[in-house]
């Protein structure tokens, strides 16, 4: 979309409004599915649309559409929607420009990327020809622009590639799925190192091993961390938890409250997701949220941060042409000083959560947390010796990290949300149902 169909819709919507903000996105995903061993699907999705937020009368309207041949249809839902919308308790972003970097990156062609998902097929079944091997592709451009009636505009755009391997292997009544994943931007993921990683995490789950229910040392993998401590650290630093009085963080600004050794921060300006300015036109910045044990503060977009009397943090983030709503555009954990084979080497008998059944369940009001592995493994004497099933580990994050053993030294990219090391905590719940 051209700047000079944004300023038209701008010019329309300010002509029945207070105030009006445009949100405009462009975004095209062609994914290369290998299924089973073989190559399942080569196709690009794309949408491209405009979101439309206007103030009238003190209440706030909504409406979006992908169709911009409709302009004045556009303005027209968004002004009648705000005859019975919420009151407008924040005003858009204003008096601020942002420039769209030039990019040169070409991502590597279709027929390239085949061939690299032919070669990890082919070598993770050279492991072992029973593997049942998935890898995924996906081949990603996003453009974004905004503007407002206030004197904002805004662009910006990415490309990233991403790649996902995983394996399936069926051993009687035993089914075992493993995975591994790697985004980067404006180059490609390191396909090598993700083959290595899968290959190893079937290596390691060759034994089976058992454990009895009790408290034990446990070390959480980057991607295992991410998927439970990062998820609800995610959730109970936000401004909405907040406002909510859902996060047991929000009385606590000031006060220490984990190892010294926890600094937990967001950083836009690193990583795959890394971004300027965030969906309502606010400038993002680098904070720190939890700074050496000590809560210092939380995430906020511009309606939240409205309600709780303080200012947007630069978290507005929406799903495709939705609202805003707060989020992070990563989580970063800084890492500790000792290499994760020292931190297992360290270990008398413990376990290793490398992935986690769903979300797990967890009471956030009292920072708990307890999760089924998916793939854990057993460790005795500081080596692992194999693979536990039907276990689950539960713990509270406060507790948890006041047993704090050690992070480790090398923090590793999850899904490009998350920047985090290995952690390993001194004693949590073990569930073991044995069979």
């Amino acid at each position: 979309m051209s700047d000079s169909t944004l300023e038209q819709i701008l010019k329309l919507a300010s002509a029945r409004s207070d105030a009006a903000e445009v949100y405009y996105l462009s975004s095209q995903d062609t994914p290369i599915e290998f299924e089973n061993n073989r190559l399942k699907s080569l196709q690009t999705k794309a949408l491209q649309g405009v979101a439309l937020r206007v103030v009238c009368q003190g209440k706030l309207g909504f409406a979006s559409s992908t169709d911009l041949t409709r302009l004045e249809d556009l303005v027209d839902a968004a002004v009648q929607t705000s005859e019975i919308g919420d009151r407008a308790e924040f005003e858009f972003a204003s008096n601020v420009k942002f420039q769209a970097e030039e990019k040169s990156y070409t991502p590597p062609p279709t027929q390239e990327l085949v061939a690299i998902g032919d070669r990890l097929i082919s070598e993770v079944r050279a492991y072992n020809s029973d593997i049942l091997v998935n890898v995924d592709f996906h081949v990603r451009t996003r453009k974004i622009k905004i503007a407002t009636s206030a004197d904002v505009y805004g662009e910006r755009s990415s490309q990233t590639v991403s790649a996902s391997l995983s394996g399936n292997l069926v051993r009687g009544e035993d089914f075992l799925q493993v995975y591994s994943f790697d985004v980067a931007r404006d180059n490609v993921p390191d396909c090598d190192r993700i083959l290595q990683n899968l290959v190893q995490k079937y290596r390691w789950a060759e034994q089976q091993a058992k454990i009895s229910s009790g408290s034990y040392p446990v070390l959480f993998t980057p991607r295992a961390a991410a998927g439970t401590l990062g998820r609800l650290f995610d959730t109970v630093l936000s401004g909405q938890a907040v406002v909510q009085k859902a996060s047991p963080l929000a009385e606590k600004v000031g006060q220490t409250l984990f190892d010294e050794r926890l600094t937990l921060l967001e950083d836009p300006n690193i990583g795959p997701s890394a971004c300027s300015f965030d969906d309502e036109g606010t400038p993002t910045s680098r904070k720190v949220f939890i700074d050496r044990g000590t809560v210092m503060g939380f995430y906020w977009d511009r309606r939240w941060a409205s309600r709780a009397g303080r200012e947007s943090t630069g978290n507005g983030f929406r799903g495709g042409l939705s609202r805003p709503g707060p989020d992070m555009v990563n989580l970063c954990i800084s890492p500790g000083s000792t290499p994760v084979e020292d931190l297992i080497a360290g270990i008398d008998e413990g376990l290793i959560v490398d992935q986690v059944l769903g979300a797990g369940q967890s009471n956030q009001l009292a920072g708990e947390f307890s999760v089924n592995l998916d793939l854990g493994y057993k460790v005795e004497k500081g080596q692992i010796v194999g693979r536990v099933k039907n276990t689950m580990v539960a713990g509270n994050i406060f507790e948890a990290f006041q047993n704090l053993v050690d992070l480790s030294d090398r923090p590793e990219w999850v899904g490009g949300g998350a920047y985090l090391p290995s952690v390993l905590f001194e004693k949590l719940g073990v569930a073991a149902r044995q069979t």
